[in-house]
């Protein structure tokens, strides 16, 4: 079993999440304080935690940075907030996704299983279908509905980035730093342009992407 830390006040939801959970391979360890989760996690070390960031002794942020001072365990937040900033301020403080309150537990599923596979990586598929798509990483070559698509370098690299983090969140100073550099953490403006061109040479509809989905103010995931 995975053995999950769940920080959260909502005794209704504990239950939920517990339930659910346990009944899907995750050993469940919760507390309702954010003080206390991070002795628990250094008793029993998890291998994933939500947190929420409501708590009622200390804003889960903090909880967020007690434990990357230690561990790079994933961290995904479970949160009603839903502004940009609240966003970006977790992620910024080490978080790896953030999951809005109210949720589908499909997707919650989903965003555990995505984080865990960047913790224990598993060898990136040579092809990568999705859709009309085929994406061969080895050779970098794509195909769109059978015909061949011509990528600059850089639109490469940038989709080979997220393929390669299928289904999870790539944040933009993660993405920039991996395609053009440290230097460039904070050009955002580059991905804007960049994922523009994509979506015009590989999704059927690129003002409504299927594939190249944006995270408001955060990031960018591929889904299959």
């Amino acid at each position: 079993m995975t053995r999950l830390l769940l920080v959260e006040d909502d005794a209704a939801l504990v239950r939920t999440l517990s339930i659910s959970l346990e009944a899907r391979g995750f050993e469940v360890e919760a507390t309702g304080q954010g003080n206390r989760a991070t002795a628990l996690a250094r008793a029993h070390p998890p291998e994933v935690a939500i947190i929420d960031l409501g708590l009622p002794d200390t804003d889960g942020i903090n909880v967020v940075r007690a434990l990357r001072t230690w561990s790079d365990l994933p961290i995904l937040i479970l949160s009603a907030r839903e502004a940009q900033e609240e966003k970006v301020a977790a992620l910024d403080a080490g978080a790896d996704d953030y999951v809005t309150k109210p949720f589908g537990m499909d997707e919650l599923l989903a965003r555990l299983r995505a984080a865990l596979r960047r913790t224990t990586p598993e060898p990136a598929p040579a092809v990568v279908r999705a859709g009309q798509l085929t994406i061969d990483v080895a050779t970098r070559r794509v195909e769109r509905a059978g015909g061949t698509v011509h990528l600059t370098p850089t639109e490469w690299n940038l989709l080979e980035v997220l393929v390669r983090a299928t289904g999870a969140l790539v944040t933009h100073r993660d993405l920039l730093q991996a395609v053009w550099g440290p230097q460039y953490a904070d050009e955002t403006n580059y991905l804007r342009v960049y994922m523009a061109q994509l979506r015009r040479k590989l999704e059927e509809h690129p003002s409504a992407p299927r594939h190249l989905i944006t995270e408001p103010g955060v990031g960018y995931r591929f889904e299959p």
